[in-house]
């Protein structure tokens, strides 16, 4: 994975191309706030970015999109159907919302944004005819763990083409990255910067002997891992801070010592214990 290039994209496991490193925008507010952190990120060379229904700012992506004049096929936009919305017919609906918001007629990426007991799988079924449709390139989830993927898997007809969950180094899903890798599942890092708690001697110690910064240590052991990324920021010199992260590789030994920060430790809630 020690070669991947700023365009470069991992091909999912229908074929579709989505780029390694995108924009998140949770928690960035609706309006100019989210239009100029997308414009800053379309401009520094990104070309994905990732919001959901729940985080209140697709209408301001999709009018930054619009705005940037570049080719839709060049884009990569996910969004996430929210727990509330979730059953069949309430996700089918709950899509029809965000591309009238997002201003796109297909979208590229379309998740389960929690896995909702008893929920889910009906939720799934919605994907699987909205992929079918044409209506999303690709599907996938967010948050599932091994159990939840297994359950998923038991009766769905397509497998989801992403995962995204939390990941970083002091939570390196070892067992769900194995599982995703062996079920052709491309896994994708939310708060890959653990919500800025980057104060770990170790992460000083590599982005002293690297010129980088702990930020940039972290993204790239990220993609080093086969992990997609979608670091969150509406500053422009932290936007493209994040996406300077092609021009060097991490060691097998530097990448063991990041491994080994894992303490299994979540800064977002428990996919097991979600009551939102």
């Amino acid at each position: 994975m020690t070669a991947i290039q700023r365009n470069d994209t991992t091909v999912l496991n229908n074929g579709v191309h989505m780029p390694w490193l995108g924009l998140g925008v949770w928690k960035t507010k609706e309006g100019d706030e989210v239009v100029q952190a997308v414009q800053h990120a379309l401009e520094a060379g990104y070309r994905s970015i990732d919001t959901a229904a729940v985080y209140g700012n697709e209408a301001g992506v999709g009018q930054a999109i619009q705005a940037s004049g570049i080719p839709r096929d060049q884009l990569f936009v996910t969004t996430k159907v929210w727990n509330a919305d979730q059953g069949y017919d309430s996700t089918l609906r709950a899509f029809e919302e965000s591309r009238r918001k997002l201003q796109l007629e297909v979208i590229d990426l379309y998740l389960i944004h929690w896995p909702v007991k008893g929920k889910y799988k009906e939720t799934w079924k919605a994907l699987e005819k909205l992929y079918k449709d044409g209506l999303v390139r690709a599907i996938g989830v967010s948050n599932f763990k091994v159990h939840h993927l297994e359950d998923l898997l038991q009766d769905s007809e397509i497998v989801p083409a992403v995962n995204q969950v939390e990941f970083h180094p002091l939570l390196i899903q070892q067992e769900l990255r194995t599982f995703c890798k062996e079920h052709k599942i491309q896994l994708e890092a939310w708060s890959p910067l653990m919500q800025g708690n980057l104060d770990l001697p170790l992460l000083s110690e590599l982005a002293n002997k690297y010129g980088k910064t702990p930020a940039q240590i972290i993204l790239r052991w990220d993609l080093q891992h086969g992990v997609v990324t979608i670091p969150k920021s509406i500053r422009e010199s932290r936007i493209r801070e994040n996406i300077d992260v092609f021009d060097f590789t991490l060691s097998d030994e530097d990448m063991a010592r990041l491994d080994s920060l894992n303490q299994d430790r979540r800064f977002g809630p428990d996919p097991d214990h979600i009551d939102f």
